[in-house]
């Protein structure tokens, strides 16, 4: 019955999509398609709640809509946010595991330590994909 009822919503197709593993939860970015064929994206928090041993898992979720006309406010209300953390905390190290994974579930590279990573963060990046 619960099988019949997801097939039964008319759920929003998902035309692109990340995943941010990063220590005990996963990030899911997901662009999608509303019915009148505007993108937006939908950003999910998964984790995973503690329970016992022998139960199955279970997962605690939380979903934001970000919707176009309020990318460039959202961007800029972030940088300046991280720019806020940074200039109290210093420079953030990132966590070393951390490898995107892309919609089909393949892995990117992973940038070498000594390199420096791209400025433009990756939330911005995808930002960046909606408007064009």
């Amino acid at each position: 019955m619960e099988n019949r009822r997801h097939e039964m919503k008319n759920e929003p197709e998902i035309v692109y999509s990340r995943s941010i593993k990063a220590g005990k939860r996963i990030y899911y970015l997901d662009v999608k398609k509303a019915r009148n064929e505007d993108l937006y994206l939908c950003i999910t928090e998964s984790k995973r709640k503690q329970g016992a041993e022998d139960e199955f898992p279970q997962f605690e979720k939380h979903k934001v809509f970000l919707y176009k006309e309020d990318f460039a406010h959202f961007t800029e209300g972030l940088n300046d946010v991280i720019a806020f953390v940074q200039g109290q905390l210093g420079e953030i190290e990132e966590r070393k595991e951390w490898a995107p994974e892309t919609a089909d579930g393949e892995a990117t590279a992973v940038a070498n330590e000594g390199e420096k990573t791209e400025d433009k963060s990756l939330l911005g990046s995808l930002l960046d994909k909606l408007k064009g």
